[in-house]
């Protein structure tokens, strides 16, 4: 603040106030504009702009999702597991729907195939029958 720059150049303020307040102006203005020039430097040199962009681009994309993002706890194996356990309790459920719609279609061959072979052995009693028959 200025009160602190001039408490700092008390003698100087107290011989020639006005010239105190313009130098502390112009400090403000250069070190304002040095700083805006050093931040503008260190966003050239590291692409800051780019990966700002992607960084508000992966927050958008964030807004739209359901489920809580991750974040490591700093141990390996439980950061696996709350990562895996739910991946692999949908794969879970998932293949357990799968094995009953493959049970229930293997149930339907199933039945379809001994209703074929009852109505081979069917026909082989009438096959036999009527060879008799002819004999």
């Amino acid at each position: 603040s200025y009160q602190r720059f001039a408490n700092c150049y008390r003698c100087f303020y107290k011989l020639q106030p006005e010239m105190t307040r313009s130098i502390y102006d112009q400090f403000i203005s250069q070190l304002q504009t040095s700083i805006k020039e050093e931040i503008q430097e260190v966003k050239d040199e590291g692409n800051l702009e780019v990966l700002f962009n992607s960084l508000d681009k992966i927050v958008e994309e964030a807004k739209d999702q359901e489920e809580p993002t991750w974040r490591p706890s700093g141990i390996p194996e439980e950061d696996v597991r709350s990562a895996m356990v739910p991946y692999l309790l949908k794969h879970r459920s998932y293949l357990r729907k799968v094995l009953k719609e493959k049970e229930e279609e293997n149930r339907k061959v199933a039945e379809s195939v001994l209703a074929g072979r009852d109505r081979i052995a069917e026909l082989q009693q009438l096959i036999e029958a009527r060879k008799h028959a002819w004999q």
